[in-house]
């Protein structure tokens, strides 16, 4: 009778003990070591592309479902809660009027979110090495900025530039320091010339904004003082990695700020309308007028739907109405005096071109 076969480990069964007497030959012991970690992940649950995989489904899925439930959400506010209304903004609200409206009044909501992650992200991911032995975890944050293409990261800094008001764009240059980790000592290896540098970029800084932050003084707009001056400063320490003891509370504290800022700023971005505030004159051509104000749903050839602003849904027939004006809403009258270079600090630079180029109406009579 042949022996039986023998495996890669030397004896008929490599999975079976060892047993006095055994043919075969001599069998090569597996270590405990190795047996142990065959096949078991790695540190934190899983290995390192599994993580990168999680982290950037969790990302991108984030990214496209926040646009599609805040249009929905809208809807549902704008509606006033009832359903029937909701159904009837829905059948005649397109999806590309909800994206327009979206990206007009969100852009910089999500802007906001995505320049906060990429630069806590950057900070924290270039002091997660201090961490101590055993807890090295990377912040949610730091995965998510690992796992983003540069083109992004910049596309979301210059999306915020065009649409975040001018008072708060100072903000952005601590925050692409941070997110792109730059430092005063790449500016120049010599000191004296770096410091030269850094004295020079920020004198130009002050030059621009000289006007503007004598006026807020004068103002008394301490806020906008303080947002239009102390940023350049903060990006010179803002970069380089932390202490490790700060390194895992900070990154809990800062992911749940930075979730709570976007709730609160977006519960003026749900409630915003989707559709224009208009001023409807109804009436008969010898009779007393009526002015509707509310928000144009829909007209056809016999009925002008219009969903007021106090509430409920008006058919004002076509042939009764008279005139129809364009009105501004509460949130687009201006609350500082400030401007710079001609633009108004609440504007963005995108609103301050478009100023430029056709200048706003005076408000009719109707609207107020």
């Amino acid at each position: 009778m042949s022996a039986p076969a023998t495996t890669a480990t030397g004896g008929p069964d490599a999975d079976g003990p060892v047993r006095d007497g055994e043919t075969g030959g001599p069998r090569a012991v597996q270590e405990p070591a190795a047996w142990y970690d065959r096949g078991r992940p790695a540190f934190g649950g899983s290995d390192p592309a599994e993580r990168r995989a999680r982290a950037s489904q969790s990302f991108w899925t984030v990214l496209v479902a926040v646009p599609a439930v805040f249009s929905v959400l809208r809807l549902g506010v704008e509606a006033g809660g009832e359903l029937q209304t909701t159904l009837l903004l829905v059948a005649n609200v397109g999806p590309v009027n909800l994206l327009a409206g979206f990206l007009t009044t969100a852009a910089r909501l999500l802007a906001t979110g995505l320049v906060a992650v990429f630069a806590l992200g950057a900070v924290l991911g270039a002091s997660v090495d201090r961490l101590p032995p055993g807890t090295r975890r990377r912040p949610l944050f730091t995965r998510w900025a690992e796992i983003t293409p540069v083109w992004l990261v910049a596309a979301s800094f210059l999306l915020a530039l065009v649409t975040w008001p001018l008072l708060y764009l100072p903000l952005l240059i601590p925050a692409f320091v941070a997110a792109f980790q730059l430092r005063p000592e790449q500016l120049h290896e010599r000191v004296g010339a770096r410091v030269l540098v850094v004295v020079a970029l920020l004198g130009g800084y002050a030059g621009l904004l000289l006007p503007t932050l004598v006026d807020a003084a004068r103002q008394g707009e301490l806020l906008a003082l303080t947002l239009l001056a102390v940023p350049p400063l903060l990006a010179l320490g803002i970069s380089g990695p932390l202490p490790g003891a700060v390194i895992r509370p900070l990154a809990s504290v800062t992911e749940v700020a930075v979730l709570a800022m976007l709730v609160w700023a977006a519960l003026p971005v749900i409630s915003t309308p989707v559709l224009p505030l208009t001023v409807t004159t109804v009436g008969a051509e010898t009779g007393p007028t009526e002015d509707v104000r509310g928000h144009v749903v829909t007209t056809d050839d016999v009925n002008m739907v219009i969903l007021q602003e106090q509430g409920g849904v008006r058919y004002v027939p076509v042939g009764l109405v008279r005139a129809q004006v364009l009105c501004p809403s509460e949130q687009e009258l201006p609350r500082h005096r400030l401007r710079i270079h001609d633009f108004h600090v609440e504007d963005s630079l995108l609103e301050g071109m478009g100023r430029r180029v056709r200048p706003v109406h005076r408000i009719d009579a109707a609207c107020r």
